[in-house]
C-alpha cells in the first residue's frame, strides 16, 4: 500500500484476516521470476543487434526478358474478308504456319487475271523499248552517213575552192601580162604617130601599130574578163562551201532531233516498264498476303476476328500469339525516392502468386517458397503511374524459376540492400528515414596517397 495519506489505518483491524492484504503485504519476487526478465532483456538486447537485411518491397508483374518474345499480335497489311481459319484458340503452330485466309474486297484488285495480264502490258511495253532502240541505232546510223556525206562534200568543194584560187591567180597574171602589152603597143603608138607627124614613118606603119595597139587592148579586156570569172567562180565556189556545210548541218541536226525524241519515248516507255514491273511485283507479293502466316513459334491465344465473311481494316489486329520460347522476367515499379538506391546486378527476392511462401523481409535467407533475381535494367523515364519500371532477370546462380510461372502472373518482389542491426533499422522506420545504401570508394592508384577506404551513405 502507499502511505500517501497521514491518516493511516494500520493497526486498526486485523491485516491478516484479509486474504488480498496478506498477499500484499508477503509477497516477494522469486528468483526464477528475476532470471526470466534478466533473461528477457538479454534476449531482446541481443535481438535488437541481430542483422537485418534492407529491402524495398514492390508488386510487379511476369513478363519476358527481349521484346520479341512477348505476347504480339498479327495484324493484316492488306484490307479484306475472312475466308477460311486453319487453327484454333491455343493451337500451337510455328513459324510459317498459315493462320487464316483472306479475301479481296478492293475493286482494283478483284480481276483473277490481274497479274497475268500486267504481265502482258510489260511485255508489250517491252516491245516498244526494243523497237526505239532499233529507230534510234537507225538514226545513228542515218547521222553517221549525213557526217560521211559532209565530209566528203565539203572536200570536193574545198578542192573546187583551191581550183578556183588557182585558176584565178593564173588569169590574173594573164591579165597583167596583157595590160602590160597594152601599155607597150600605146606607147610605142605614140612614139609613131609623133614620128609619122615629123615625116619620119608613113601612114601605113602608124596604121599598123594602131592595130596592134587595138589588138594589145582587146586581149587585155579578154585577160580581164576571165579574170574577174575566175573571181566569181572561187566566190560561188565558197558559197557552195557554205551552202553544203549548212545543208548537211541541218539535216544532221534534224537527225539528231529526231533521235533525241525517240530516246524520250524511249526513256518514257522503260520508265512505263518499271513502274508496271513495280505493279506486277506488289500485285504478286498481294496476293501472297491473301493468307496470314505466324511469323514466330508460337501459341494461338486469341482470335480477335472470327466470323467467316467478316471484314478488317488494313493494319487491324486479327490474332493473338504467344511465343513459345522466351526468357522470364519481372517488370516492377519502385517509387522515385527509391530509384538512388538500384543498380543493375542487384539480388532481388521473388515471392509469385500462387506459390506458397513464407517470407521474412529483414532475413531473406531463412524464407521459404521466394526465388532469386538480379536486376537486368532500370527505366531512364518515369512511368504513367509516377514510378520507375525495374527489370529483374533470373538469378542464374540459384535455383530456376517455376516452370508452370506464365507471363501476366504476379509477384511480390523485395530489393535487397544494405545489412544493418535491427536497432538501427528500427530507428530508420520511427524517424521515417529512407534506406541505407553503401558503396566502397574505389582503391586509390598507385600513383595517389593511400588513404583508409571510406563508405559513403546515399540517401534519398
Amino acid at each position: 500500500m502507499l502511505n500517501i495519506s497521514p491518516n493511516s489505518i494500520k493497526g486498526q483491524f486485523e491485516e491478516d484476516h484479509f486474504q488480498a492484504m496478506r498477499s500484499v503485504n508477503q509477497y516477494k519476487p522469486s528468483k526464477y521470476t528475476i532470471k526470466s526478465i534478466i533473461i528477457m532483456v538479454v534476449i531482446l538486447l541481443i535481438f535488437l543487434f541481430i542483422p537485418w537485411t534492407q529491402n524495398i518491397r514492390s508488386k510487379g508483374l511476369v513478363t519476358t526478358l527481349r521484346p520479341d518474345q512477348r505476347p504480339q499480335t498479327i495484324h493484316s497489311i492488306i484490307a479484306g474478308q475472312v475466308e477460311k481459319w486453319y487453327v484454333q484458340e491455343g493451337n500451337f503452330v510455328k513459324k510459317g504456319d498459315t493462320i487464316l485466309k483472306i479475301s479481296e474486297i478492293k475493286d482494283n484488285y478483284l480481276d483473277p487475271e490481274l497479274v497475268p495480264r500486267t504481265d502482258d502490258q510489260i511485255k508489250a511495253k517491252e516491245r516498244s523499248v526494243s523497237s526505239y532502240m532499233d529507230k534510234t541505232k537507225a538514226l545513228d546510223n542515218q547521222i553517221d552517213a549525213l557526217n560521211q556525206a559532209s565530209r566528203l562534200k565539203l572536200d570536193q568543194t574545198k578542192n573546187k575552192i583551191e581550183q578556183a584560187k588557182i585558176k584565178l591567180q593564173s588569169d590574173s597574171l594573164a591579165y597583167q601580162a596583157a595590160k602590160i602589152n597594152f601599155e607597150i603597143a600605146e606607147k610605142q603608138y605614140e612614139r609613131i604617130q609623133k614620128l609619122h607627124e615629123q615625116g619620119l614613118k608613113s601612114r601605113t606603119e602608124l596604121e599598123n601599130r594602131k592595130q596592134k595597139q587595138q589588138e594589145a587592148k582587146a586581149d587585155m579586156m579578154i585577160q580581164q574578163n576571165k579574170w574577174l570569172t575566175s573571181k566569181n567562180e572561187l566566190i560561188n565556189s565558197q558559197l557552195e562551201w557554205n551552202a553544203i556545210r549548212v545543208k548537211y548541218k541541218e539535216a544532221i541536226a534534224k537527225a539528231e532531233s529526231q533521235k533525241f525524241t525517240t530516246l524520250s519515248q524511249l526513256y518514257e516507255a522503260e520508265g512505263a516498264v518499271t513502274k508496271l514491273q513495280n505493279l506486277l511485283a506488289n500485285y504478286s507479293i498481294r496476293q501472297g498476303l491473301y493468307y496470314i502466316t505466324a511469323p514466330i513459334d508460337g501459341y494461338i491465344t486469341l482470335a480477335i476476328q472470327s466470323g467467316i465473311g467478316e471484314t478488317i481494316k488494313e493494319g487491324e489486329a486479327i490474332v493473338s500469339i504467344m511465343p513459345s520460347n522466351y526468357e522470364l522476367a519481372i517488370a516492377m515499379y519502385v517509387k522515385p525516392m527509391d530509384l538512388p538506391l538500384l543498380e543493375t546486378g542487384q539480388h532481388v527476392r521473388i515471392q509469385f502468386d500462387g506459390w506458397p511462401a513464407i517470407v521474412f523481409s529483414g532475413w531473406p535467407n531463412t524464407s521459404y517458397g521466394t526465388y532469386g533475381g538480379k536486376v537486368f535494367a532500370i527505366d531512364q523515364i518515369i512511368s504513367n503511374n509516377g514510378k520507375y519500371r525495374v527489370l529483374v532477370a533470373p538469378d542464374t546462380e540459384e535455383h530456376p524459376w517455376p516452370s508452370a510461372v506464365r507471363v501476366g502472373a504476379g509477384a511480390n518482389n523485395m530489393l535487397l540492400l544494405k545489412d544493418v542491426p535491427i536497432w538501427y533499422e528500427l530507428w530508420r522506420r520511427i524517424n521515417g528515414f529512407p534506406p541505407d545504401y553503401y558503396k566502397e570508394v574505389p582503391k586509390t592508384s598507385p600513383n595517389q596517397p593511400i588513404t583508409e577506404p571510406k563508405e559513403e551513405m546515399q540517401t534519398k
